[in-house]
Order: structure tokens, then sequence, then C-alpha cells
């Protein structure tokens, strides 16, 4: 991943971490809590694409399953959001611009659900049975309802600053190089055209002083004959 991508993903996923951990999770909603830091791997994903939104998505779980409070074992997050970020990648839009809301909101709806499914079933796997007792399909509605509602106030913001950073200042450069030489281009063969075109009025004068001369040497010798 580049410098910027980095540096971007790293700001926003701490950034929306931080944001869950105190602010959402402490409202006691019922069901699930809404994930901030899902959406905010789902808007980095669909820019940067499957390999870019798995990378993003194992360090921002990663994160999560360090950060207090947590209390499941390590990884488990990581592998979740791993799986989700790649698969939310190859929804990319081919030319980076979304033509419609549907496709995202469908992605985040099927993540919604996707995640939860992932997370409970490796609980499964570690022996870990909250979601039994809660009620899954309680968790599943809540998580889709609550990520649906957030996604319109997050996701496309995401994306938008994305694309920006993707914007690399030396391609600005390169660009800027390729236009210089066009237009020197565009110059040497206008001072081309110029050229030629002053040699050829250097010509036209000549071939009019020849014709003057023997003008002028036809009337001499017609004055010497008479």
């Amino acid at each position: 991943m580049r410098v910027n991508r980095i540096l971007l993903s790293t700001s926003l996923v701490v950034v929306a971490l931080v944001l869950q951990v105190s602010v959402l999770a402490r409202l006691h909603l019922p069901g699930a809590v809404p994930d901030l830091l899902l959406l905010t791997v789902l808007g980095l994903a669909m820019v940067y694409g499957h390999v870019g939104g798995a990378l993003v998505g194992f360090g921002a779980g990663l994160l999560a399953d360090l950060a207090p409070p947590a209390d499941h074992a390590a990884g488990r997050y990581a592998l979740v959001l791993c799986v989700i970020g790649y698969l939310a990648g190859l929804a990319k839009p081919e030319n980076g611009r979304l033509k419609s809301a549907t496709g995202p909101m469908a992605v985040v709806v099927a993540a919604a659900v996707g995640t939860t499914l992932l997370y409970a079933g490796v609980g499964a796997l570690v022996g870990d049975t909250a979601a039994r007792h809660v009620g899954l399909g309680s968790l599943l509605f809540t998580a889709a309802l609550y990520d649906l509602l957030l996604a319109p106030f997050v996701v496309p913001g995401i994306m938008a600053l994305a694309r920006r950073a993707e914007n690399d200042p030396l391609a600005d450069t390169n660009s800027a190089a390729k236009a210089a030489d066009i237009s020197s281009g565009w110059l040497s063969s206008g001072t081309g055209l110029r050229i030629g075109g002053q040699r050829n009025g250097l010509g036209g004068l000549k071939v009019k002083a020849a014709r003057a001369r023997t003008a002028r040497a036809g009337r001499i010798k017609g004055v010497k004959r008479l």
C-alpha cells in the first residue's frame, strides 16, 4: 500500500475506533452496537479494492481486538474484518465513481449481516456462546438497521477522502512535465514552420533578384544593339 493510503487508513480507523468505544458503545441501544469501524473499512475497501480492503480490515480488526474493553480472543475480529474487507473490495466501482446509492447500501447490509454471522461462527469455534444468549436473530436485524442508518453519513465521506488521497502529487508533476513537453514540441514545430517560411521568403527574394538582373542585362544588351 502507498504511504498516503497507510496514513489515511490508520487515521480513519483510529478515529472510528475511538468514537465507537467511547460514544456508540455507551448509547446502550437494544441489540447490536452501530459498527462505525465496519463502515470505515467498507468505505476504504470500495476505493482501494479487495487487497487493500483485506489489509485495512485486518489492521482495523486487530486494533479492535486489542483495544479495551475487548473481552474476546485477539485476532477474532481481525479475521472477520479481513474477510469482509476483501469481499467489499470486490464491489469496487470500475471508474471509482458510484452511479447510485443502491449498491453501497446493499454492501452495507450484507457486510453487517456477514460480520455478525462470522463473528458468532468464529466465537462458536473457540467456545464463545454469547450470541446464543442474546439472540442471533435480534443481533442480525439491529446490526443491519443501525449500520444502514449510519452508512449515509460515513461511507460517502470516507470514499471521497480516499479518492482525494489517491491523487498522487508525482502524477500531477508527470502530467505537467508531459504538458510542458507537448507545448515545447508545438513551439519547436512552430519555429520550424517560421524558419521554413523565412527560408522560402529568402528563396523568393533571390529569384526576384535574379530575374531583375536578367531583365536589366537584357535591356543593356538591347541598348548596345541600337
